[in-house]
Parts: structure tokens; C-alpha cells; sequence
């Protein structure tokens, strides 16, 4: 059974930063790409970023360049997510989830974590 478990999240001021884990099992970590997806209160499903199956390629939501930074330790079977310069819009459930390949971010995603909250307030 796949299980993902995200960690890390918490309240910090605008400005701030956050380092996001999900812990992965159940599946060959290595031969999957990884996202990240989050959902705010009262608006969809944002995808927030992806990482290929040994880290070579990442992708970035245009609103997350130069802030985010996703990264993987397939000898650890986790997932990263380097959150800086944080802004209230940021302020979400993040979840992590198994991509359908080695290089494709297209969804849907049908393994999801449980998620982890993000708060950016003052």
C-alpha cells in the first residue's frame, strides 16, 4: 500500500521559511516522479511542484520560482520541499503525491498524503 507522510509545516510570518518532508513506502520510490500539490480554504487544487525520479529535472508552479525549491533523497524515501521568502497566499494544505512515472508531472494523483498545514500570518 502506498503511504506518504508529510511533515514540517507550521506557523511563520510573512518572509519566513519552511523545509517540508514526505516520507514515502509502499512503492519503488526511485521509479516515480513526486509533486507537490496544495490546497487553500476556498480555492482548488494548485499544483506547487515536481521533481523526476532521480532529481534531474524539477518543475515550478510560476508563482513558486525563485522561492521554492523541491529536492529527493531516494536512499531515504523522502521527499523535500525548501519554502522561502513565504507569503499569506502561501498559507495552504500541502500534500505530497506519486506521479504516474519516472518523468511525467500530468495527474490526476490517486496516492496522496494525509497533508500538512502551512500558516503565514503576522
Amino acid at each position: 500500500e502506498v503511504q506518504l507522510v508529510e511533515s514540517g509545516g507550521g506557523l511563520v510570518q510573512p518572509g519566513g521559511s519552511l523545509r517540508l518532508s514526505c516520507a514515502a513506502s509502499g512503492f519503488t520510490f526511485d521509479d516515480y516522479a513526486m509533486t507537490w500539490v496544495r490546497q487553500a480554504p476556498g480555492k482548488g487544487l494548485e499544483w506547487v511542484s515536481g521533481i523526476s525520479w532521480n532529481g534531474g529535472s524539477t518543475h515550478y508552479a510560476e508563482s513558486m520560482k525563485g522561492r521554492f525549491t523541491i529536492s529527493r533523497d531516494n536512499a531515504k524515501n523522502t521527499l523535500y520541499l525548501q519554502m522561502n521568502s513565504l507569503k499569506s497566499e502561501d498559507t495552504a494544505v500541502y500534500h505530497c503525491a506519486k506521479a504516474r512515472g519516472t518523468d511525467s508531472f500530468q495527474g490526476p494523483y490517486p496516492d496522496w498524503g494525509q497533508g500538512t498545514q502551512v500558516t503565514v500570518s503576522s
